[in-house]
């Protein structure tokens, strides 16, 4: 899919290049990626798509079409449904010509809760800056319910916390560019994502679930993350926040790579401002922190 993603693909084409049929196909498939093959594809398309939006200057027509579109009418409907803006608007954010990230889609009043925990880098990296949000998919696609942006150090975990989560069963999904660890961290850049595409959190009104979140390099099997990010440039310097002990129960060891999940009684206080700034804003309109290529600027 990543090296023909302008062809006219099915999921019967891709399916006879493997030993299985069609069917067992499509379940092994969802089983290692979390999503379909059909939509897998459709992501790796959007991706491709953001990054020559973000570096050519190409017509939206003329990037439909290299990206394997029938139509630009098609593309742009898919386009704004998983990014969360529409073409033209995405290639201003990128150019910083006052666009601004979208924040969570407006919905009706649901009873909420939060989710709070720790976030790791794999060893190895230096400091990382962390997008974290609940979604209704194992894709980082538009919208997400909630999100923070956590600066994260290469030898301990960070705290964060996800406000206003709505009361349901959401993919908590993480994505990060960390910097290198040699003598020069800025030459090298290496995109992570959360340890395990599975971890789902269960959300109850008025509770704090709990969830502890290790990160590992990406992988080809990693969906594209979609939805329009802010910029996620490794801090050079780290600043530790407060503790967290909410959320203490998620500490994991080094060596897990599968999130815990744990539900507490709920925080009534309301955090110190110092640890607002630690964590970063959560789940507004230009306020949200998905691999890749493009998260060199924007994502």
């Amino acid at each position: 899919m990543r090296e023909r993603f302008r062809d006219p693909l099915t999921v019967t084409d891709i399916a006879r290049r493997t030993p299985l049929g069609r069917f067992d196909f499509s379940r092994v498939f969802q089983e290692e990626t979390g999503t379909s093959p059909r939509r897998f594809l459709e992501a790796v398309r959007i991706h491709e798509a953001k990054k020559l939006i973000d570096g050519t200057s190409s017509a939206i027509a003329e990037i439909s079409a290299a990206v394997g579109f029938p139509g630009a009418d098609a593309f742009t409907r898919s386009f704004t449904a998983l990014v969360g803006m529409s073409p033209g608007r995405f290639r201003r954010l990128c150019r910083d010509e006052g666009e601004v990230p979208p924040g969570p889609e407006p919905g009706p009043y649901a009873p909420r809760g939060s989710v709070a925990g720790t976030v790791r880098l794999p060893r190895g990296h230096g400091n990382a800056r962390v997008f974290l949000g609940a979604f209704a998919t194992a894709v980082v696609q538009y919208p997400a319910v909630a999100s923070a942006v956590v600066d994260v150090p290469s030898d301990r975990p960070s705290c964060y916390t996800l406000r206003d989560v709505p009361e349901g069963r959401w993919h908590l999904l993480a994505v990060a560019v960390a910097a290198g660890a040699g003598h020069d961290p800025r030459a090298v850049r290496t995109p992570l994502v959360a340890g395990d595409r599975a971890t789902t959190v269960t959300v109850i009104a008025g509770e704090v679930t709990s969830a502890a979140v290790r990160l590992r390099p990406a992988l080809p099997s990693d969906p594209p993350a979609l939805l329009a990010l802010p910029g996620l440039e490794p801090p050079a310097v780290f600043v530790p926040p407060p503790g967290c002990a909410a959320a203490a129960a998620a500490t994991t060891a080094p060596a897990q790579e599968r999130a815990t999940v744990t539900r507490l009684r709920a925080v009534p206080a309301e955090p110190a401002p110092s640890r607002d700034r630690a964590v970063g804003p959560v789940g507004g309109p230009g306020r949200q922190g998905p691999e890749g290529d493009s998260l060199r600027h924007r994502s």
